[in-house]
């Protein structure tokens, strides 16, 4: 079986929305997620990790309305590791994640402090990338 993982990162760019000759809907995007340490002078980024995910039908064409180059998302997925040749027939690889969820993280405007925690806004019934539960819901 195939690690699941999650990935708190941002979108480095656009979702890109197509459809298959069958006519199904697909969203490619792609998340870049680092490590920061904290030094003497302040915080240093480490190492950083790109993926990419596939989001089909309707999943596919919300997130790419939703979407955009920048946002912070929480991603969860099963990882694998696709080869694929090149048009000029060099071979590599890339992780990807199949199966994905994805949730945008709303983010505090800047100057305001949240505490360490993500926050978010109120959700709406038609917003399927909210991340806070409607005024009217039970917070449980």
């Amino acid at each position: 079986m195939l690690p699941t993982i999650t990935i708190n990162g941002r979108l480095v760019a656009d979702p890109e929305l197509r459809y298959t000759s069958a006519g199904k809907a697909v969203c490619s995007i792609r998340i870049a997620a680092s490590e920061s340490k904290k030094t003497d002078t302040g915080w240093e980024d480490g190492d950083k990790l790109f993926l990419g995910a596939s989001i089909w039908e309707s999943a596919g064409e919300a997130a790419a309305e939703a979407l955009r180059k920048g946002d912070k998302v929480l991603v969860t997925g099963r990882l694998f590791q696709r080869e694929y040749e090149t048009s000029a027939g060099e071979k590599r690889t890339s992780l990807e994640l199949k199966f994905p969820t994805v949730a945008k993280v709303v983010e505090a405007p800047r100057g305001e402090r949240s505490g360490g925690q993500a926050s978010a806004a109120p959700r709406s019934n038609n917003d399927p990338w909210s991340t806070s539960p409607a005024a009217d819901e039970p917070p449980f």
